[in-house]
């Protein structure tokens, strides 16, 4: 399995991580995707080594970030995105859960990552917080045929899922999906398979039985279980289809 967004580099796994990445590996867990908080969170990335894993570094500025980064985000993100091993631009996207006050810099930013994603011809990683409809009205101008990504922790509408399948998007599924009374599970069960992709958001939103706890890429086997039962097939066949898209989004074998 490809956790495609775990945040493994962070602080909260410092104590544990070559526990928590034996754990990943017994889980199935072959490749994990890191997405940027900040432009730092490069050199933090590169400390990561496991024998069985591979670890895919993005670069970019989460929106919550950007306040403080009012201008020259392009340039750097062009110059850093062209690094050998970064496989995507990200994450970059609108949150509007925590504040509004700069909703202007953040939709500057998320235009500059898709320029970015689109000259140098990677996805890009898009993290989405009651902001859906500005967030897929900007994809969607900025969709001249060059655009692919990834709409990362989805928990949106049928209508809005289709949406962004239309404008090119896969749908980043977690442990929301697990969440007895999101919703998320029946509009998932009604999007195309072969457009998802697994992942945990390691440290958070762990999956149920462990929702509240610390998340770590080997709980995305309970997601994966999930999305097994909604569609009605089995662990393996769950596993080689969001793999396969996962390879494909990414361009990695």
């Amino acid at each position: 399995m490809i956790d495609t967004h775990s945040h493994i580099y962070l602080p909260q796994f410092h104590e544990d991580l070559p526990d928590v990445l034996d754990r990943a590996s017994q889980a199935g867990i072959t490749d994990i995707m890191m997405p940027a908080i900040d432009f730092g969170s490069l050199k933090q990335m590169d400390e990561l080594h496991h024998p069985r894993i591979h670890f895919h570094k993005m670069a970019g500025i989460h929106p919550c970030d950007v306040g403080s980064t009012r201008s020259g985000i392009g340039e750097q993100l062009s110059e850093l995105g062209e690094s050998p091993g970064i496989i995507a631009i990200g994450e970059t996207g609108l949150d509007y859960y925590w504040s509004k006050d700069h909703t202007d810099v953040q939709k500057k930013s998320l235009r500059e990552h898709c320029h970015v994603a689109k000259t140098l011809d990677k996805p890009v990683i898009l993290h989405n917080r009651d902001s859906t409809e500005d967030i897929l009205d900007i994809i969607a101008e900025e969709q001249d045929g060059r655009l692919r990504g990834i709409w990362h922790c989805f928990n949106g509408t049928p209508e809005q899922g289709r949406r962004a399948l239309d404008l090119g998007l896969y749908l980043g599924i977690g442990g929301v999906v697990t969440f007895k009374n999101a919703g998320v599970d029946r509009v998932v069960a009604d999007m195309p398979l072969d457009r998802l992709v697994l992942e945990t958001d390691a440290p958070y939103l762990a999956p149920v039985p462990k929702r509240g706890k610390r998340n770590e890429p080997s709980y995305m086997k309970y997601t994966a279980q999930k999305l097994s039962g909604l569609f009605d097939i089995s662990l393996a066949e769950t596993d080689r289809i969001t793999t396969e898209n996962a390879r494909r989004m990414f361009r990695v074998s």
